[in-house]
C-alpha cells in the first residue's frame, strides 16, 4: 500500500512537471515564432478595452497562459504605456485565451504523444533553421504537455480506493464553496490555472469526481490564477497595482455570479455534452470556456465601472509618466509639413529628457544599489525604443512631403538625433548591468573610483542636458558649450584610466573593480560622443 502511495506521488508531480514544462516551451516556441512581438502587440493595439480584449485573447494563446498576459500587462500600466481601463480589456481577453489550452487537452490524444515528442526532438536536433527550431519546440512542448497527463491521469488512477478522496468528493458536490476554496488554494500553490484545470479534466475523466463537484473547483481555478499578477504588482506603481485588482475582482464578480446559478450552469454543460457528444475532458473545456467568455460578456459594459471601483480601493497619485508619443499627430504630414516637423522636433526633445533621467537613475543606482532606480531606468530604456520607432515611422512618412530647405536639413539632424538618443538609451543600459554585476559579486569600489564616477556622471548628465536644450531652443551658444564639454569628457575618461591603472598596480582595487570602473566610464565617454553629434546637428541646422 506505502508503495502504491509513493508510486501514486511520483508519477502525479513527475507528469504536473512534464506539464508545466510541455506548456512553457510550447508557449516559448509560439512567442518566437510570433517574432517576440508580443509587448508590442499589446502597446499597440489597445486604442480601447474592445481591442484590449482581442489582444489579450491572441497574446495569451501565443503564451498559453493568461498570467503570462497579466505580468506584461502589469508592466506596460506600470510604465505608463497602457491606462487602467485598456488593461481591463486585456486582463478579460487573456481569461478566454486561456481555456485555448483545456480545448487542447481535450482533444485528447495521449496516445500519440510520445510520437510527438519524437517528432519535436527531430526538428529540433536535425535542421539549422530558426523557424524549423521554433517548430519543433511547439511540437515538443506539445507532446510534453501529454506526456504530463497520462502521467498525472495513471497517477490519479488509484485515488478512487481511498476513502478520504471519495468523502472529500462528495462534500465538495454538497459545498461549491469548497470546491471553490481547492481549485484557488491548488492553482495558487502550482501558479498556472491551465495545470489545475489540465487535473481537473483528469479527474472527471476517471470518473474520480463529479460535474457538480468539478464546477467550482474550476471557478476557483481562476481566481487562483491571478496570484501572478498580484506578485508582478508588488512594489510596482498604483495603475499596476489596480491592474492586478482588477484581475481579482472579476475572476471573484465572475464565480459568484456562476455559484448562484449551478444548478443552470451545470444543466447548461450536460446538455453540450449531450448535443456535441463530448468527452469528458472537452466538456470540462467546455465549461471553462463558456464560463470565461459570458463572464467577459456580463462585465464588458462595466469596465469605467470596473476602473474607478478600483481606483476607490486603491487610493493615490498616478505617478506615470506618459511614454507614449504625444505630438504625433499624422494629419499634420499631408496638411502641414511645417507644423508636422515641428511636432517631431518636440517629440524628439522629450525622447531626450528620458534620456537624461535615466541616465540619472543609472546614476542613483550606483550610488545606492537600490533596485528602484534600476526599475525606473530599464523603464525609461524602454520608452525611448518606443519612441525610436514611432518618431521613425513619422519622420519616414514625413519625408514623402514638400519641405523647404531648412525644413529638409532639420528632418535629417532629428533622424540622426533619434538614432543618437537610442544609443544613448543602450550605454546607460549597460551602465544599469555593469552595476548588477557588481551588487551580484559582491565587488567593491574604492572610494577615490566612486568619487571619480560621480565627476564624471555629473559632467556627462550636464553635457547631455545642454545638447537637448541647444535643440529645444535651437541654441548655437549651449551647442557650442557641448562641443566644449564633451572634450572635458574625453581628457577626463584618458585621465581616470590612468588613475585606475595607478590603483591596480598599488593593490587598491580589484581586477573586477577595475572591469566595472572602466566599462562604465566607457559608456559615460560614449554618451558625450552622442551629446556632440546632437550639438553638431543644431550647429549644421543653424549654419544654413
Amino acid at each position: 500500500m506505502e508503495l502504491d502511495v509513493q508510486k501514486m506521488i511520483f508519477e502525479f508531480i513527475g507528469g504536473l512537471g512534464i506539464f508545466l514544462f510541455g506548456i512553457k516551451y510550447m508557449g516559448d516556441g509560439l512567442q518566437k515564432s510570433a517574432g517576440d512581438k508580443l509587448r508590442d502587440i499589446l502597446d499597440r493595439y489597445t486604442t480601447n478595452p474592445f481591442m484590449g480584449v482581442l489582444a489579450g485573447i491572441l497574446v495569451t494563446v501565443l503564451l498559453q497562459t493568461s498570467s503570462g498576459t497579466t505580468v506584461i500587462t502589469v508592466g506596460l500600466v506600470s510604465a505608463g504605456f497602457m491606462n487602467l481601463r485598456q488593461a481591463i480589456g486585456v486582463i478579460m481577453g487573456a481569461n478566454i485565451g486561456t481555456t485555448i489550452t483545456a480545448f487542447i487537452i481535450g482533444i485528447k490524444i495521449t496516445d500519440y504523444a510520445l510520437p510527438i515528442i519524437a517528432l519535436g526532438a527531430l526538428l529540433l536536433f536535425f535542421f539549422k533553421s530558426k523557424r524549423i527550431h521554433h517548430l519543433g519546440q511547439i511540437v515538443f512542448g506539445f507532446g510534453a504537455l501529454f506526456l504530463g497527463l497520462q502521467m498525472m491521469g495513471d497517477g490519479m488512477k488509484p485515488l478512487r480506493a481511498f476513502e478520504a478522496f471519495h468523502d472529500l468528493t462528495v462534500s465538495m458536490s454538497s459545498n461549491p464553496i469548497l470546491g471553490v476554496v481547492i481549485g484557488t488554494v491548488f492553482t495558487v500553490i502550482v501558479q498556472s490555472s491551465s495545470a489545475t484545470i489540465g487535473i481537473l479534466q483528469g479527474l472527471y475523466g476517471e470518473g474520480l469526481v463529479t460535474l457538480t463537484a468539478a464546477l467550482p473547483v474550476l471557478f476557483g481555478d481562476n481566481i487562483g490564477t491571478t496570484i501572478t499578477a498580484i506578485l508582478a504588482a508588488i512594489g510596482a506603481s498604483v495603475a499596476a497595482k489596480r491592474a492586478a485588482l482588477t484581475h481579482v475582482i472579476f475572476n471573484l464578480l465572475g464565480t459568484a455570479i456562476f455559484l448562484l446559478v449551478l444548478p443552470l450552469f451545470t444543466k447548461l454543460i450536460v446538455w453540450f455534452q449531450t448535443i456535441f457528444n463530448l468527452n469528458p475532458e472537452m466538456t470540462i473545456a467546455f465549461a471553462h470556456g463558456t464560463f470565461n467568455l459570458t463572464n467577459v460578456i456580463i462585465q464588458f459594459p462595466f469596465i469605467a465601472f470596473l476602473a474607478f471601483l478600483v481606483t476607490k480601493i486603491i487610493p493615490g497619485e498616478d505617478s506615470i509618466v506618459e511614454y507614449k508619443a504625444k505630438h504625433l499627430d499624422p494629419i499634420f504630414i499631408e496638411q502641414s509639413p511645417s507644423i508636422a516637423i515641428g511636432q517631431a522636433r518636440e517629440e524628439v526633445v522629450r525622447m531626450g529628457k528620458f534620456a537624461v533621467t535615466g541616465l540619472e537613475e543609472s546614476h542613483n543606482f550606483l550610488k545606492t544599489q537600490q533596485q528602484k532606480h534600476a526599475d525606473v531606468a530599464l523603464q525609461l530604456e524602454d520608452a525611448i525604443n518606443n519612441l525610436d520607432r514611432k518618431i521613425t515611422d513619422y519622420l519616414i512618412q514625413l519625408s514623402s512631403s514638400s519641405m523647404s530647405e531648412s525644413e529638409s536639413t532639420l528632418h535629417s539632424a532629428l533622424v540622426d538625433t533619434v538614432r543618437d538618443i537610442e544609443r544613448v538609451g543602450d550605454h546607460f543600459e549597460n551602465i544599469i548591468e555593469l552595476v548588477d554585476y557588481q551588487v551580484s559579486n559582491k565587488v567593491k569600489l574604492t572610494d577615490g573610483a566612486i568619487e571619480d564616477l560621480d565627476e564624471m556622471f555629473a559632467l556627462t548628465i550636464s553635457t547631455l542636458n545642454e545638447a537637448f536644450k541647444a535643440l529645444e531652443d535651437h541654441d548655437t551658444h549651449a551647442a557650442i558649450e557641448v562641443v566644449k564639454k564633451e572634450e572635458q569628457i574625453d581628457s577626463m575618461e584618458r585621465s581616470l584610466r590612468k588613475k585606475h591603472i595607478l590603483r591596480l598596480t598599488e593593490g587598491k582595487c580589484s581586477a573586477q573593480a577595475g572591469i566595472v570602473f572602466v566599462d562604465i566610464i566607457s559608456n559615460l565617454e560614449r554618451i558625450g560622443d552622442h551629446a556632440v553629434n546632437i550639438a553638431e546637428a543644431v550647429l549644421g541646422e543653424r549654419h544654413l
